[in-house]
C-alpha cells in the first residue's frame, strides 16, 4: 500500500495570508533554531525544508563583491540625473541581475543592502559617494525610484528586498563608531528622519540598517527611533540589519554596556532583527542570545517578534512558494539592455558646471587628453566586477579618431635609488596570469590577500622607472611600467602585482618622509618603512634580516608630469584635463577627506594645460565636490565615477551627441573656511547646506548648464484646504535637443523661527526638441510648507506668505509667486502647566543634546562639561509661578532668567549623583506671569532633563 502524501503544512500554503503561515512556522520552529536565525548567516532547517538564509547583498549601483556584474554609476551620480524614471530602471536591472546571479550562484543574496539615504550633509564626509543629495526631498525622491525598481512591480513577490542604510544622522568616518550626532528636534524631524520616512511611505522598502554611530548619546542599534519613528510610517513588517560588527561595538568600543548579553538584549528589544557580527561565525552571537534568555533580559517572545520580521521578507522573496513566484529562476544578465542603460545614466549624470562656449567640441578638434584619471575607469568598495570599461580616452579615441587624440598620464616617472646606490626594480613575470582583485566574488572583500605568487621587488643598478602620483596629503602610489601598482602582501615583501588600489586596508599606498640626504619610502597600509633584505625588498621589521631600520632612497625624477602635459598639449586646439579621485584613496569608508582642494600633483597639471595658451576643459570625475579655480578654464564639467559607460557618456558630452542635463545634487563651496566642522549635526544653527547656507557657493544646488537654453513663462498656482498646485511652461529655445531639469522652491517670507532660504519642493526632467514647449505641474501638499515646531512638539504650517521659485536651480529664479497660507497660529508653550523639556529648544549654544536614559529620551548637557546657553521662546506662566524645579544628573549649576524681564534663579548640584542616569528634582523660588522666553544657563557636567514651574 502506498503511503498517504503528507498535507501541505501551513507556511507552505500560498493561497494563505502571509501572518497565518508566519504563525504556523513560528510555532514548528524550537527555541534553538529561533536563536540561530538571529544572525546575519541563518542555517538552514533540514526537518522542516526550510534553506539556509544570509541577510546583505550590497547592491548600491550594482550587485557588488559577487564577481562580474553591470556597473552604474556611483549613487552620487545618479542623485545627480535628478531622473527618478531612470533611477527605477537601474533597480529594476540590477534586482534582474541578482536574481540572474543567484540562479548559479546561491551566495548572492536577495535581501538587498542599499539605497544609502543618508544625506549628503558635508562634502567631506568620505561616504560621499554612497548618497544621492544633501536635499531629503530629492534623496527621497531618488531613493524611492531605486528601491520600487530593486523590488519590481508584482503585488505579492518582490524580486529583492531592499534595505535602506545608514539609520540615522551619519557623515562622518572620524571615530564613527564613538562619535554621537547631536540632533536637535527640529533638525531630526525636518532633515534627518524625511528622507527615510518618504522612502518607506512610498512602500518598496523592506528594512533599514542601524548606523555605527550615536545620537543624541545612544547608539544607533538600540535607538527608540525604530519603534518611536520608523514601524510608525507603514504596515508591512521591516527589518532592521545591524551593520557588520555593530553589535559588538555596543561593549567593545562605545562602552554602552557592560556586557554582550545586555547589549544584544537590548538591540533585539529596540527593533534589530538580525545580527551582523563575526563574519559567518554565529556562535558568539548564538551564545549572547542564549545567555540573555538564561538571565531573563530576553523572552522567547522578543525573538518571535524578530523571526516574524525576517520571515515576512523571506516570504515576499518567494522562497516559500517557488511555483508561485514570477521572478523565480527568472533573471537577466549583461544584457544589450543593460550596457545601453549604463550608458544612458552615465550621460544622464554628468553636469555642465561652466563653459564659455569651448562645447561641444567640433569633429575635427585636436585633442590632448591629460590628467590621472584620463585613462582610468575606477572602481568603489561598492562596485561589482567590471564586464565592460570605458575610460575617457578610450571614449575620445572612438568619437573624435585616434589620430585627432593624443595622451599625456601626467604622472611622475620616477626611479628610486638606495643609499648603496642601486635602484629599485621590478623583475620580470612574463609568465605571470592576469588577475583582478575580487574578480571571483567574495562575501568580504575586506578578507581578500595581496598575491603573493610573484617576483618580489629587488635592486640593481638599473632599476625600474615607476609611475609616482602624489593623491593629496602625501599619499603616493607606484605603478610599475606594465601597469601594476606596487602593493605589499602578507608576508611582507613589494610586488608589482595590483590592478588598483583597493581593499579595506589598502596596500598600494606610501608616503616620503624627508630623512637624512634622501627619504624614507613608508608603507601606510603597515605604517612601516620599506627597506631592502636579503630576500628582496620588504617593510621594515617584518621578517628575517629586514632589520627595523628602513632604507633612505632618492628620488631621481625622470620626467615630470606637467612636462609631459605640455608636450602633448602645444599640438592640441583644446586640453581636457581628467582629474578627480581615486574611490579608495583619500576620501572613503573609514577615512573622511580634510579638504576640499584638489590635490597638488593635479592643480600642477591643470596648471601646467592653462600655461600652453590652449583653450582648456576641466572635467572632474569624483566622488565628492571639489574646491577649483573655474574663471581661468573654458569649461568645467563634473561626473561622479560613471561605471562601466563612463568615458564613453563623456566623449559623447564633450562632442555635443548629448547635452548634458545633470544637476548639483549638493553644494559645491568655494572654500574650507565655509564649512563647519564635520561632527557639527546642527544643519540650522550652523547655515549648512544649500537650504540655510548664507554664503556665496562656487556651485549652488540644483545647477547645471545645458548646450541649449530655455525659458519659463506661463506661471499659474491654485491653493485648495490641502494642497497648492503650481504650473508653467518650459520652452526649448536653444537649437538642439536637450534635458531640462525644472525645480520648485520655496521659502517662508517672514518666518518666526529660522526656515530655509530655498527649499525644493519638487522637480521634474524633461526632454525638449529645439522651439519644444512643455507644460509642468506640481500638486505639492501644504504640509510641505510646514516646519517642526518645539512648542506642540509636531509639525505646524505657519500663517503668512511664502513665495514660490520656479527655475534651473536654487539661485537661478525664471517665476516667482508669493502666496498667503492660512496655517495655524502658534500657541505659547505651557511651561506652567507642563513645564519644559529641556531638548525642546529653539536656540543654543555650545550644548549637545545626550540620552535620557539608555532606553529612551533626551536630556541636554553642555559640551565637554563646560557652559551652555538655551532659550525657550513665547512660554506661558499663566497667571503666575512661585517656583521652578529642575531635573538633573552630574554636577553643576543651572541658571534660570527670562532674559531681563522678572526674577532668576539659581540650582546647584553641589554633590554628583552616582552615574548619568541619576537624576535628582531641585528646586528654587522663581517668580513669572504671562508671555516670556525663558532663557537658561548651563554650568558644568550636568545633564538638564526637564524644567517645571509651580504656582
Amino acid at each position: 500500500m502506498t503511503a498517504p502524501t503528507p498535507p501541505t503544512p501551513p507556511f507552505r500554503d500560498p493561497h494563505l495570508p502571509f501572518a497565518k503561515r508566519i504563525d504556523d512556522l513560528l510555532a514548528r520552529l524550537t527555541p534553538d533554531e529561533k536563536v540561530a536565525f538571529l544572525h546575519q548567516f541563518a542555517p538552514a532547517v533540514e526537518r522542516l525544508g526550510i534553506a539556509a538564509f544570509r541577510t546583505g547583498q550590497e547592491a548600491l549601483h550594482g550587485v557588488a563583491w559577487m564577481g562580474p556584474a553591470t556597473v552604474f554609476p556611483q549613487a552620487v551620480g545618479l542623485g545627480a540625473t535628478w531622473n527618478p524614471d531612470l533611477v527605477r530602471r537601474v533597480g529594476e536591472a540590477v534586482s534582474k541581475e541578482a536574481r540572474a546571479m543567484r540562479a548559479r550562484d546561491d551566495r548572492v543574496g536577495l535581501n538587498v543592502w542599499s539605497p544609502t539615504v543618508n544625506l549628503l550633509r558635508h562634502p567631506l564626509w568620505g561616504r560621499n559617494e554612497e548618497g544621492y543629495s544633501e536635499d531629503p526631498k530629492l534623496t527621497s525622491a531618488i531613493a524611492t525610484a531605486y528601491t520600487r525598481g530593486l523590488r519590481g512591480d508584482h503585488p505579492t513577490y518582490w524580486r529583492t528586498a531592499p534595505v535602506l542604510k545608514h539609520w540615522l544622522a551619519h557623515n562622518n568616518e572620524t571615530g564613527r563608531d564613538v562619535t554621537s550626532s547631536s540632533v536637535r528636534p527640529r533638525v531630526l524631524h525636518e532633515y534627518d528622519l524625511r528622507a527615510f520616512k518618504e522612502t518607506v511611505e512610498a512602500g518598496a522598502v523592506a528594512g533599514v540598517m542601524p548606523a555605527y554611530n550615536l545620537v543624541n548619546g545612544r547608539p544607533n542599534h538600540v535607538s527608540p527611533y525604530l519603534r518611536e519613528q520608523l514601524r510608525t510610517w507603514t504596515d508591512e513588517e521591516l527589518l532592521v540589519c545591524s551593520d557588520a560588527g555593530a553589535p559588538s561595538n555596543l561593549v567593545d568600543s562605545e562602552h554602552y554596556f557592560d556586557t554582550h548579553e545586555e547589549a544584544t538584549a537590548a538591540a533585539l528589544r529596540a527593533g534589530v532583527d538580525s545580527f551582523t557580527d563575526h563574519g559567518t561565525d554565529s556562535s558568539k552571537i548564538v551564545a549572547r542570545i542564549r545567555g540573555a534568555l538564561e538571565r531573563g533580559l530576553l523572552s522567547e517572545a522578543d525573538l518571535d517578534t524578530a523571526i516574524r520580521r525576517q520571515l515576512s521578507v523571506r516570504l515576499r522573496l518567494g522562497e516559500f512558494d517557488p511555483l508561485h513566484d514570477p521572478h523565480a529562476g527568472a533573471g537577466e544578465f549583461d544584457t544589450p539592455a543593460h550596457r545601453e542603460l549604463a550608458r544612458e545614466a552615465a550621460e544622464q549624470a554628468i553636469v555642465l558646471l561652466r563653459n564659455d562656449g569651448v562645447l561641444p567640441l567640433a569633429a575635427d578638434t585636436r585633442i590632448a587628453v591629460v590628467g590621472l584619471l584620463a585613462d582610468e575607469c575606477k572602481l568603489d568598495w561598492y562596485s561589482g566586477t567590471l564586464i565592460h570599461r570605458s575610460t575617457p580616452l578610450e571614449g575620445l579615441y572612438e568619437r573624435f579618431g585616434a589620430e585627432r587624440v593624443e595622451f599625456a598620464e601626467g604622472v611622475d616617472r620616477v626611479l628610486l635609488k638606495s643609499s648603496a646606490g642601486t635602484f629599485l626594480k621590478v623583475p620580470a613575470a612574463p609568465e605571470a596570469a592576469d588577475e583582478v582583485r575580487g574578480a571571483e566574488g567574495a562575501l568580504d572583500p575586506a578578507l581578500l590577500a595581496g598575491r603573493t605568487d610573484l617576483p618580489p621587488l629587488t635592486v640593481d643598478g638599473t632599476g625600474t622607472e615607476l609611475a609616482l602620483v602624489d593623491w593629496g596629503e602625501g599619499v603616493l602610489t607606484l605603478r610599475a611600467p606594465d601597469g601594476r601598482y606596487v602593493s605589499v602582501a602578507e608576508d611582507g615583501l613589494l610586488r608589482a602585482s595590483a590592478d588598483q588600489p583597493g581593499g579595506w586596508i589598502v596596500q598600494e599606498t606610501f608616503r616620503l618622509e624627508p630623512h637624512a640626504n634622501g627619504h624614507l619610502l613608508r608603507h601606510l597600509g603597515t605604517d612601516r618603512p620599506v627597506c631592502v633584505a636579503a630576500d628582496g625588498v620588504r617593510v621594515a621589521g617584518d621578517g628575517a634580516g629586514s632589520g627595523n631600520d628602513g632604507e633612505v632612497f632618492e628620488v631621481v625624477v625622470v620626467e615630470r608630469g606637467e612636462d609631459a602635459v605640455a608636450r602633448v598639449a602645444e599640438r592640441a586646439d583644446v586640453v581636457v584635463v581628467v582629474a578627480g579621485n581615486d574611490p579608495h584613496l583619500n576620501g572613503r569608508e573609514t577615512e573622511d577627506r580634510t579638504t576640499l582642494a584638489l590635490p597638488a600633483h593635479q592643480e600642477r597639471i591643470l596648471a601646467a594645460a592653462r600655461a600652453s595658451g590652449v583653450r582648456t576643459v576641466l572635467a572632474l570625475v569624483s566622488a565628492y565636490p571639489y574646491a577649483v579655480e573655474p574663471g581661468r578654464l573654458g569649461a568645467v564639467l563634473w561626473t561622479a565615477h560613471g561605471g562601466q559607460a563612463g568615458g564613453t557618456a563623456l566623449a559623447r558630452v564633450l562632442a555635443g551627441d548629448v547635452s548634458p542635463a545633470g544637476r548639483l545634487p549638493q553644494t559645491w563651496y568655494a572654500d574650507d573656511a565655509d564649512l563647519p566642522e564635520l561632527l557639527d549635526y546642527d544643519v540650522i544653527g550652523s547655515r549648512q547646506t544649500y537650504l540655510y547656507f548664507e554664503g556665496r557657493p562656487l556651485f549652488p544646488f540644483g545647477h547645471g548648464l545645458s548646450y541649449a537654453s530655455f525659458s519659463y513663462a506661463d506661471l499659474t498656482v491654485e491653493l485648495d484646504e490641502a494642497r497648492a498646485r503650481i504650473g508653467f511652461t518650459v520652452t526649448n529655445t536653444g537649437n538642439m535637443a536637450a534635458d531640462e531639469v525644472a525645480q520648485l522652491y520655496t521659502r517662508a517670507v517672514d518666518p518666526s523661527v529660522t526656515r530655509p532660504r530655498r527649499e525644493l519642493l519638487d522637480h521634474r526632467r524633461i526632454t525638449l526638441a529645439p522651439g519644444a514647449t512643455a507644460a509642468v505641474s506640481f500638486d505639492v501638499p501644504l504640509s510641505a510648507f510646514a516646519f517642526w515646531d518645539v512648542a506642540r512638539r509636531g509639525p505646524r504650517v505657519e500663517p503668512g506668505p511664502y513665495d514660490l521659485l520656479v527655475g534651473g536651480s536654487s539661485e537661478d529664479v525664471r517665476l516667482r509667486r508669493t502666496i498667503v497660507l492660512d496655517g495655524e497660529a502658534a500657541v505659547a508653550r505651557p511651561a506652567l502647566r507642563s513645564g519644559v523639556p529641556a531638548a525642546d529648544f529653539d536656540e543654543q549654544s555650545g550644548t549637545e543634546i545626550v540620552d535620557l536614559t539608555r532606553v529612551a529620551g533626551d536630556a541636554v548637557t553642555p559640551v565637554g562639561g563646560g557652559s551652555g546657553e538655551l532659550v525657550y521662546r513665547a512660554c506661558d506662566f499663566g497667571t503666575g509661578t512661585t517656583g521652578v524645579t529642575v531635573t538633573v544628573a552630574g554636577e553643576g549649576t543651572v541658571e534660570v532668567s527670562l532674559g531681563g524681564a522678572g526674577s532668576g534663579a539659581v540650582l546647584t548640584l553641589g554633590t554628583p549623583t552616582p552615574g548619568p542616569y541619576d537624576y535628582v528634582t531641585l528646586e528654587a523660588p522663581f517668580a513669572a506671569d504671562g508671555v516670556h522666553d525663558l532663557h537658561l544657563g548651563l554650568r558644568g557636567p550636568l545633564r538638564l532633563a526637564h524644567v517645571g514651574f509651580s504656582g
